[in-house]
Protein backbone atom coordinates (compact mmCIF):
# COMPACT_ATOMS: atom_id res chain seq x y z
CA UNK A 1 0.00 0.00 0.00
CA UNK A 2 1.46 3.43 -0.89
CA UNK A 3 2.55 5.54 2.06
CA UNK A 4 -0.08 8.20 1.36
CA UNK A 5 -2.81 5.58 1.57
CA UNK A 6 -1.42 4.24 4.85
CA UNK A 7 -1.39 7.71 6.38
CA UNK A 8 -4.86 8.41 5.11
CA UNK A 9 -6.29 5.17 6.50
CA UNK A 10 -4.70 5.82 9.89
CA UNK A 11 -6.05 9.36 9.98
CA UNK A 12 -9.58 8.26 9.21
CA UNK A 13 -9.39 5.38 11.66
CA UNK A 14 -8.43 7.87 14.35
CA UNK A 15 -11.29 10.12 13.31
CA UNK A 16 -13.71 7.22 13.60
CA UNK A 17 -12.51 6.44 17.11
CA UNK A 18 -12.99 10.08 18.07
CA UNK A 19 -16.49 10.13 16.61
CA UNK A 20 -15.71 12.72 13.95
CA UNK A 21 -18.32 13.16 11.16
CA UNK A 22 -17.82 11.59 7.77
CA UNK A 23 -15.84 8.63 9.02
CA UNK A 24 -18.65 6.08 9.06
CA UNK A 25 -18.93 5.48 5.32
CA UNK A 26 -15.17 5.45 4.87
CA UNK A 27 -14.41 2.34 6.88
CA UNK A 28 -15.59 -1.22 6.64
CA UNK A 29 -16.29 -3.55 9.51
CA UNK A 30 -13.80 -6.13 10.82
CA UNK A 31 -13.26 -9.32 8.92
CA UNK A 32 -15.38 -12.27 9.94
CA UNK A 33 -13.82 -14.99 12.02
CA UNK A 34 -14.65 -17.64 9.43
CA UNK A 35 -12.42 -17.44 6.34
CA UNK A 36 -13.95 -17.15 2.90
CA UNK A 37 -14.12 -20.40 0.99
CA UNK A 38 -10.93 -20.65 -0.99
CA UNK A 39 -12.41 -22.92 -3.68
CA UNK A 40 -14.50 -20.04 -5.05
CA UNK A 41 -14.65 -20.11 -8.83
CA UNK A 42 -13.53 -23.73 -9.10
CA UNK A 43 -16.95 -25.26 -8.57
CA UNK A 44 -18.34 -27.61 -11.18
CA UNK A 45 -21.73 -26.90 -12.67
CA UNK A 46 -23.49 -24.87 -15.30
CA UNK A 47 -21.53 -21.88 -16.61
CA UNK A 48 -24.18 -21.00 -19.19
CA UNK A 49 -24.11 -17.58 -20.83
CA UNK A 50 -27.46 -17.88 -22.59
CA UNK A 51 -28.92 -15.15 -20.39
CA UNK A 52 -26.44 -12.56 -21.62
CA UNK A 53 -27.04 -10.20 -24.55
CA UNK A 54 -26.07 -11.55 -27.99
CA UNK A 55 -25.40 -9.30 -30.96
CA UNK A 56 -28.86 -9.96 -32.34
CA UNK A 57 -30.42 -9.40 -28.91
CA UNK A 58 -28.66 -6.05 -28.78
CA UNK A 59 -29.95 -5.06 -32.20
CA UNK A 60 -33.54 -5.78 -31.19
CA UNK A 61 -33.23 -4.15 -27.77
CA UNK A 62 -31.75 -0.92 -29.10
CA UNK A 63 -34.43 -0.69 -31.77
CA UNK A 64 -37.12 -1.23 -29.13
CA UNK A 65 -35.62 1.40 -26.81
CA UNK A 66 -35.40 3.95 -29.61
CA UNK A 67 -39.00 3.32 -30.62
CA UNK A 68 -40.49 3.24 -27.12
CA UNK A 69 -38.71 6.49 -26.22
CA UNK A 70 -40.06 8.15 -29.38
CA UNK A 71 -36.53 8.94 -30.44
CA UNK A 72 -35.43 10.41 -27.11
CA UNK A 73 -32.79 7.70 -27.23
CA UNK A 74 -31.17 7.80 -30.66
CA UNK A 75 -29.31 4.77 -31.97
CA UNK A 76 -26.65 4.83 -34.67
CA UNK A 77 -24.01 2.57 -36.19
CA UNK A 78 -20.64 4.04 -35.26
CA UNK A 79 -18.51 1.41 -36.99
CA UNK A 80 -18.04 -2.26 -37.70
CA UNK A 81 -16.05 -5.08 -36.14
CA UNK A 82 -13.42 -7.00 -38.05
CA UNK A 83 -16.05 -9.62 -38.98
CA UNK A 84 -18.49 -6.94 -40.08
CA UNK A 85 -20.82 -6.73 -37.09
CA UNK A 86 -22.30 -3.35 -36.24
CA UNK A 87 -20.92 -1.35 -33.31
CA UNK A 88 -23.81 0.78 -32.10
CA UNK A 89 -24.01 3.94 -30.06
CA UNK A 90 -27.06 5.10 -28.14
CA UNK A 91 -27.35 8.77 -27.21
CA UNK A 92 -29.76 10.46 -24.81
CA UNK A 93 -29.89 13.93 -23.25
CA UNK A 94 -28.97 17.44 -24.28
CA UNK A 95 -26.92 18.66 -21.32
CA UNK A 96 -23.61 20.48 -21.55
CA UNK A 97 -21.82 17.74 -19.59
CA UNK A 98 -21.11 14.61 -21.62
CA UNK A 99 -20.66 11.11 -20.21
CA UNK A 100 -19.32 8.38 -22.51
CA UNK A 101 -19.88 4.81 -21.32
CA UNK A 102 -18.34 1.83 -23.08
CA UNK A 103 -18.94 -1.87 -22.43
CA UNK A 104 -17.68 -5.26 -23.55
CA UNK A 105 -14.37 -4.23 -25.04
CA UNK A 106 -13.50 -7.74 -23.83
CA UNK A 107 -15.98 -10.18 -25.30
CA UNK A 108 -16.28 -12.39 -22.22
CA UNK A 109 -17.15 -9.48 -19.90
CA UNK A 110 -20.88 -9.07 -20.39
CA UNK A 111 -22.71 -7.53 -17.43
CA UNK A 112 -22.14 -3.95 -18.55
CA UNK A 113 -24.08 -4.44 -21.77
CA UNK A 114 -27.26 -5.47 -19.95
CA UNK A 115 -26.78 -2.67 -17.41
CA UNK A 116 -26.51 -0.08 -20.17
CA UNK A 117 -29.70 -1.29 -21.82
CA UNK A 118 -31.56 -1.02 -18.52
CA UNK A 119 -30.13 2.46 -17.94
CA UNK A 120 -31.14 3.59 -21.43
CA UNK A 121 -34.71 2.42 -20.85
CA UNK A 122 -34.87 4.57 -17.74
CA UNK A 123 -33.14 7.58 -19.27
CA UNK A 124 -35.51 7.54 -22.22
CA UNK A 125 -38.74 7.46 -20.22
CA UNK A 126 -40.94 10.44 -19.42
CA UNK A 127 -40.43 10.58 -15.65
CA UNK A 128 -39.58 13.90 -14.06
CA UNK A 129 -36.19 12.62 -12.93
CA UNK A 130 -35.25 11.37 -16.39
CA UNK A 131 -36.21 14.75 -17.85
CA UNK A 132 -34.00 16.47 -15.25
CA UNK A 133 -31.10 14.22 -16.14
CA UNK A 134 -31.52 14.75 -19.87
CA UNK A 135 -31.49 18.51 -19.37
CA UNK A 136 -28.22 18.35 -17.44
CA UNK A 137 -26.29 15.53 -19.09
CA UNK A 138 -25.64 14.08 -22.53
CA UNK A 139 -25.02 10.35 -22.25
CA UNK A 140 -23.50 8.33 -25.07
CA UNK A 141 -23.31 4.56 -24.66
CA UNK A 142 -21.37 1.98 -26.65
CA UNK A 143 -23.08 -1.15 -25.30
CA UNK A 144 -20.84 -3.72 -27.03
CA UNK A 145 -17.57 -2.50 -28.51
CA UNK A 146 -16.25 -5.98 -29.33
CA UNK A 147 -19.19 -7.89 -30.83
CA UNK A 148 -16.97 -10.53 -32.45
CA UNK A 149 -15.41 -11.39 -29.11
CA UNK A 150 -18.87 -11.37 -27.59
CA UNK A 151 -20.17 -13.93 -30.06
CA UNK A 152 -17.04 -16.07 -29.61
CA UNK A 153 -17.04 -15.58 -25.82
CA UNK A 154 -13.37 -14.57 -25.85
CA UNK A 155 -11.48 -11.65 -24.37
CA UNK A 156 -9.93 -10.81 -27.73
CA UNK A 157 -11.48 -9.66 -30.97
CA UNK A 158 -11.36 -11.74 -34.19
CA UNK A 159 -8.52 -10.24 -36.22
CA UNK A 160 -5.19 -11.68 -37.28
CA UNK A 161 -1.84 -9.96 -37.59
CA UNK A 162 -2.08 -10.58 -41.34
CA UNK A 163 -5.31 -8.56 -41.35
CA UNK A 164 -3.44 -5.70 -39.71
CA UNK A 165 -0.60 -5.77 -42.22
CA UNK A 166 -3.11 -5.83 -45.07
CA UNK A 167 -4.67 -2.63 -43.70
CA UNK A 168 -1.33 -1.03 -42.79
CA UNK A 169 1.25 -2.12 -45.40
CA UNK A 170 3.93 -0.05 -43.68
CA UNK A 171 3.92 -2.70 -40.95
CA UNK A 172 5.17 -5.47 -43.25
CA UNK A 173 8.22 -6.86 -41.50
CA UNK A 174 7.31 -5.31 -38.14
CA UNK A 175 7.29 -7.48 -35.05
CA UNK A 176 3.83 -8.71 -34.09
CA UNK A 177 2.06 -6.50 -31.54
CA UNK A 178 2.51 -7.73 -27.99
CA UNK A 179 -1.26 -7.82 -27.34
CA UNK A 180 -1.93 -10.35 -30.11
CA UNK A 181 -3.02 -13.80 -28.96
CA UNK A 182 -1.95 -16.48 -31.42
CA UNK A 183 -4.17 -19.10 -29.78
CA UNK A 184 -7.42 -17.20 -30.28
CA UNK A 185 -6.30 -15.26 -33.34
CA UNK A 186 -7.24 -11.89 -31.92
CA UNK A 187 -6.08 -8.76 -30.12
CA UNK A 188 -6.77 -7.43 -26.68
CA UNK A 189 -8.53 -4.33 -28.00
CA UNK A 190 -8.01 -2.57 -24.68
CA UNK A 191 -4.29 -2.22 -25.34
CA UNK A 192 -4.75 -0.56 -28.75
CA UNK A 193 -5.39 3.04 -27.66
CA UNK A 194 -3.25 6.14 -27.99
CA UNK A 195 -3.85 9.61 -26.53
CA UNK A 196 -2.85 11.00 -29.92
CA UNK A 197 -6.08 10.43 -31.83
CA UNK A 198 -4.29 11.15 -35.12
CA UNK A 199 -1.54 8.60 -34.58
CA UNK A 200 -0.55 6.56 -37.66
CA UNK A 201 1.01 3.13 -36.97
CA UNK A 202 4.77 2.96 -37.54
CA UNK A 203 6.86 -0.19 -37.72
CA UNK A 204 9.37 1.13 -35.18
CA UNK A 205 6.66 1.32 -32.51
CA UNK A 206 6.11 -2.45 -32.45
CA UNK A 207 5.85 -4.81 -30.63
CA UNK A 208 5.28 -2.46 -27.67
CA UNK A 209 4.42 -3.54 -24.13
CA UNK A 210 1.89 -2.92 -21.38
CA UNK A 211 3.54 0.39 -20.42
CA UNK A 212 3.46 1.80 -23.96
CA UNK A 213 0.66 3.38 -25.94
CA UNK A 214 -1.27 1.49 -28.61
CA UNK A 215 -1.71 2.04 -32.32
CA UNK A 216 -5.39 1.92 -33.37
CA UNK A 217 -4.82 -1.16 -35.51
CA UNK A 218 -8.16 -2.77 -34.59
CA UNK A 219 -11.47 -1.54 -36.04
CA UNK A 220 -13.04 -1.69 -32.59
CA UNK A 221 -10.50 0.69 -31.05
CA UNK A 222 -10.75 2.88 -34.14
CA UNK A 223 -14.51 3.10 -33.65
CA UNK A 224 -14.12 4.03 -29.98
CA UNK A 225 -11.57 6.68 -30.96
CA UNK A 226 -13.89 8.12 -33.59
CA UNK A 227 -16.82 8.31 -31.16
CA UNK A 228 -14.60 9.99 -28.59
CA UNK A 229 -13.16 12.45 -31.10
CA UNK A 230 -16.60 13.47 -32.38
CA UNK A 231 -17.75 14.19 -28.82
CA UNK A 232 -14.57 16.09 -28.10
CA UNK A 233 -15.16 18.22 -31.17
CA UNK A 234 -18.75 18.86 -30.08
CA UNK A 235 -18.19 19.50 -26.36
CA UNK A 236 -14.53 20.49 -26.12
CA UNK A 237 -13.84 17.81 -23.50
CA UNK A 238 -15.44 14.43 -22.88
CA UNK A 239 -16.17 15.09 -19.22
CA UNK A 240 -16.51 11.51 -18.00
CA UNK A 241 -15.47 8.21 -19.55
CA UNK A 242 -16.58 4.94 -17.94
CA UNK A 243 -15.35 1.54 -19.13
CA UNK A 244 -17.31 -1.52 -17.98
CA UNK A 245 -15.37 -4.74 -17.40
CA UNK A 246 -15.43 -7.98 -15.39
CA UNK A 247 -12.69 -9.50 -13.27
CA UNK A 248 -12.05 -12.84 -11.59
CA UNK A 249 -14.76 -13.88 -9.15
CA UNK A 250 -12.86 -14.57 -5.97
CA UNK A 251 -11.35 -11.36 -4.62
CA UNK A 252 -12.14 -9.77 -1.30
CA UNK A 253 -11.21 -6.43 0.25
CA UNK A 254 -9.18 -5.11 3.16
CA UNK A 255 -11.38 -5.35 6.26
CA UNK A 256 -14.12 -7.09 4.28
CA UNK A 257 -15.82 -10.31 5.39
CA UNK A 258 -17.18 -11.25 1.98
CA UNK A 259 -16.20 -11.42 -1.67
CA UNK A 260 -16.10 -8.12 -3.48
CA UNK A 261 -18.74 -7.77 -6.17
CA UNK A 262 -17.17 -4.74 -7.86
CA UNK A 263 -13.76 -3.09 -8.02
CA UNK A 264 -13.37 0.45 -9.32
CA UNK A 265 -10.44 2.68 -10.20
CA UNK A 266 -9.52 6.07 -11.59
CA UNK A 267 -5.77 5.48 -11.80
CA UNK A 268 -4.23 4.24 -15.06
CA UNK A 269 -1.29 6.60 -15.62
CA UNK A 270 1.74 6.73 -13.33
CA UNK A 271 3.32 9.86 -14.81
CA UNK A 272 1.37 11.89 -17.41
CA UNK A 273 4.50 13.81 -18.44
CA UNK A 274 6.03 10.54 -19.64
CA UNK A 275 3.57 10.59 -22.54
CA UNK A 276 3.87 14.23 -23.61
CA UNK A 277 2.09 17.43 -22.68
CA UNK A 278 -1.48 16.75 -21.58
CA UNK A 279 -2.62 19.82 -19.62
CA UNK A 280 -6.22 18.62 -19.17
CA UNK A 281 -5.24 15.49 -17.24
CA UNK A 282 -7.27 15.67 -14.00
CA UNK A 283 -6.73 12.80 -11.58
CA UNK A 284 -8.74 14.50 -8.84
CA UNK A 285 -11.85 14.59 -11.02
CA UNK A 286 -11.41 10.90 -11.76
CA UNK A 287 -11.22 10.24 -8.05
CA UNK A 288 -14.42 12.24 -7.47
CA UNK A 289 -16.27 10.17 -10.06
CA UNK A 290 -15.13 6.96 -8.36
CA UNK A 291 -16.29 8.21 -4.96
CA UNK A 292 -19.68 9.08 -6.48
CA UNK A 293 -20.05 5.47 -7.60
CA UNK A 294 -18.85 4.09 -4.27
CA UNK A 295 -21.30 6.26 -2.33
CA UNK A 296 -24.21 5.29 -4.57
CA UNK A 297 -23.65 1.62 -3.75
CA UNK A 298 -23.28 1.88 0.02
CA UNK A 299 -26.70 0.83 1.24
CA UNK A 300 -26.96 -1.37 4.31
CA UNK A 301 -25.32 -4.76 3.98
CA UNK A 302 -26.39 -5.32 0.38
CA UNK A 303 -24.01 -7.33 -1.81
CA UNK A 304 -23.89 -4.23 -4.00
CA UNK A 305 -22.04 -2.43 -1.20
CA UNK A 306 -19.06 -4.81 -1.40
CA UNK A 307 -17.04 -2.38 -3.52
CA UNK A 308 -13.24 -2.33 -3.51
CA UNK A 309 -10.47 -0.31 -5.06
CA UNK A 310 -8.77 -1.99 -8.01
CA UNK A 311 -4.95 -2.30 -7.63
CA UNK A 312 -3.37 1.13 -8.00
CA UNK A 313 0.08 0.08 -9.23
CA UNK A 314 -1.10 0.36 -12.84
CA UNK A 315 0.46 2.23 -15.74
CA UNK A 316 -1.61 1.46 -18.83
CA UNK A 317 -1.53 4.31 -21.36
CA UNK A 318 -2.58 1.91 -24.14
CA UNK A 319 -5.98 1.35 -22.57
CA UNK A 320 -8.99 3.47 -23.45
CA UNK A 321 -9.06 4.70 -19.86
CA UNK A 322 -5.39 5.66 -19.84
CA UNK A 323 -5.45 7.43 -23.20
CA UNK A 324 -8.70 9.29 -22.57
CA UNK A 325 -7.60 10.31 -19.06
CA UNK A 326 -4.59 12.02 -20.61
CA UNK A 327 -6.95 13.97 -22.86
CA UNK A 328 -8.85 15.31 -19.86
CA UNK A 329 -11.69 12.88 -19.20
CA UNK A 330 -12.53 11.90 -15.65
CA UNK A 331 -12.23 8.14 -15.90
CA UNK A 332 -13.59 5.16 -14.03
CA UNK A 333 -13.05 1.45 -14.44
CA UNK A 334 -15.83 -0.93 -13.40
CA UNK A 335 -14.58 -4.48 -12.73
CA UNK A 336 -17.68 -6.54 -11.97
CA UNK A 337 -17.36 -9.92 -10.33
CA UNK A 338 -16.86 -12.89 -12.62
CA UNK A 339 -16.01 -13.48 -16.27
CA UNK A 340 -18.03 -15.95 -18.27
CA UNK A 341 -15.57 -18.86 -18.15
CA UNK A 342 -15.34 -18.88 -14.35
CA UNK A 343 -18.67 -17.48 -13.21
CA UNK A 344 -21.23 -17.87 -15.99
CA UNK A 345 -24.53 -16.21 -15.08
CA UNK A 346 -24.22 -16.46 -11.31
CA UNK A 347 -25.65 -13.38 -9.57
CA UNK A 348 -26.47 -12.02 -13.02
CA UNK A 349 -29.41 -9.87 -11.94
CA UNK A 350 -27.71 -8.36 -8.91
CA UNK A 351 -24.41 -7.69 -10.69
CA UNK A 352 -26.17 -6.05 -13.63
CA UNK A 353 -28.19 -3.85 -11.30
CA UNK A 354 -25.05 -2.93 -9.39
CA UNK A 355 -23.42 -1.59 -12.53
CA UNK A 356 -26.55 0.35 -13.43
CA UNK A 357 -26.81 1.84 -9.94
CA UNK A 358 -23.14 2.78 -10.02
CA UNK A 359 -23.55 4.57 -13.34
CA UNK A 360 -26.50 6.49 -11.97
CA UNK A 361 -24.26 7.53 -9.08
CA UNK A 362 -22.22 9.48 -11.64
CA UNK A 363 -25.20 10.75 -13.60
CA UNK A 364 -27.13 11.86 -10.52
CA UNK A 365 -24.14 13.67 -9.01
CA UNK A 366 -23.71 15.65 -12.23
CA UNK A 367 -27.42 16.40 -12.47
CA UNK A 368 -27.61 17.55 -8.84
CA UNK A 369 -24.38 19.56 -9.04
CA UNK A 370 -22.72 17.61 -6.24
CA UNK A 371 -19.88 15.91 -8.14
CA UNK A 372 -17.44 18.81 -7.88
CA UNK A 373 -18.05 19.06 -4.12
CA UNK A 374 -16.74 15.55 -3.44
CA UNK A 375 -13.41 15.45 -1.60
CA UNK A 376 -11.14 13.48 -3.95
CA UNK A 377 -9.07 12.26 -1.01
CA UNK A 378 -11.99 10.04 0.01
CA UNK A 379 -10.98 7.86 -2.92
CA UNK A 380 -8.00 6.73 -0.84
CA UNK A 381 -10.39 5.29 1.77
CA UNK A 382 -12.10 2.80 -0.51
CA UNK A 383 -11.09 -0.69 0.71
CA UNK A 384 -8.34 -2.14 -1.41
CA UNK A 385 -9.01 -5.31 -3.37
CA UNK A 386 -7.02 -8.31 -2.20
CA UNK A 387 -6.70 -12.00 -2.93
CA UNK A 388 -8.58 -14.45 -0.74
CA UNK A 389 -6.09 -16.23 1.55
CA UNK A 390 -5.61 -19.83 0.52
CA UNK A 391 -5.46 -22.50 3.18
Amino acid sequence: MPTSRVKRHLAVAAAALMGLPGAAVALTGPAAANPLESHCGNETGNKSIEGFISHEDLRKSLKSIEQSSNGTVSVNVAGYSNQGREIWTARVGEGDTVVLIQSQIHGNEMHGTAALLDALRTLGNNSQRSREIRKAVTIVAVPKLNPDGGELDTRQNARTWSDVVADFPQLAGARTAWNYNTRTGGFDVNRDFNPNLDYVPQSADFPGNSASVGWYITPEAQTARDVYRSLEQEFGTVDVFADLHNQAACYTGVGMDDFTTLSISGRFITNPAQHGNWPKFDYDQSRRVNVAVYDALQSGNSPQSKVTLYPQNTNLPGTALGSFALRGSATILFETRGQTQSWGQKQHGMLTKQVENGLFGIINSITDGTLDNIDPERYELIPERMNVPRS
